[in-house]
């Protein structure tokens, strides 16, 4: 069975998160979750309430990584998923995680990004000259990372698919769906 490998970690949104992991598995792949230690994670949901500017944010399901960055063969895996919540903002400082990112890059392998997702790929040197999607007020993220910003649902360039939050999972899985089944 092909392995997808799904970087993630605590304050990750709940739906970004568990969508891809099932639709995957539907699809007869098997995902392993990788965060920046092998343990239980906290999930966060974010929604949207009258009068804010932002999203809000309560606490969501938990999880078990499977492993640590630091025990990741990205070799192993056919294509990685970087889900949005929070999680990107700290993981982006792993340099494990970074470094598993520009293999994926390197090898031309499908990778899928949703929300606050980009700014692990901005961090790791990959968006350069690439264009990507992410949650609307990441385009300076995007762009100081020398990407791109595409306000779109599934947004593919390249190995590449991203979108700018859960309510874009439909399109972003399907066009994530095409690139995976063209790349092997």
């Amino acid at each position: 069975m092909p392995k997808v490998l799904m970087l993630t970690g605590d304050a990750a949104e709940t739906l970004e998160v568990f969508y891809p992991y099932q639709r995957l598995l539907e699809e007869g792949y098997e995902v392993v979750i990788a965060a920046p230690e092998k343990k239980k994670l906290q999930f966060v949901v974010h929604d949207f309430v009258d009068g804010f500017d932002t999203y809000t944010e309560k606490l969501g399901h938990t999880w078990d990584a499977d492993l640590a960055f630091r025990d990741v063969d990205p070799a192993d895996y056919i294509a990685v998923v970087v889900p949005g919540g929070r999680a990107p903002e700290y993981i982006r400082n792993d340099e494990h995680a970074k470094q598993i990112v520009r293999y994926f890059f390197e090898k031309n392998l499908p990778v899928a990004a949703l929300c606050h997702g980009p700014l692990l790929l901005a961090t790791a040197g990959v968006l350069v000259g690439r264009t990507t999607s992410a949650y609307p007020a990441l385009q300076p993220d995007v762009e100081f990372g020398g990407g791109t910003f595409e306000n779109g649902a599934g947004v593919v360039d390249g190995n590449l698919v991203s979108g700018r939050a859960w309510p874009d999972h439909p399109a972003w899985m399907r066009e994530f769906m095409k690139v995976l089944a063209a790349a092997q």
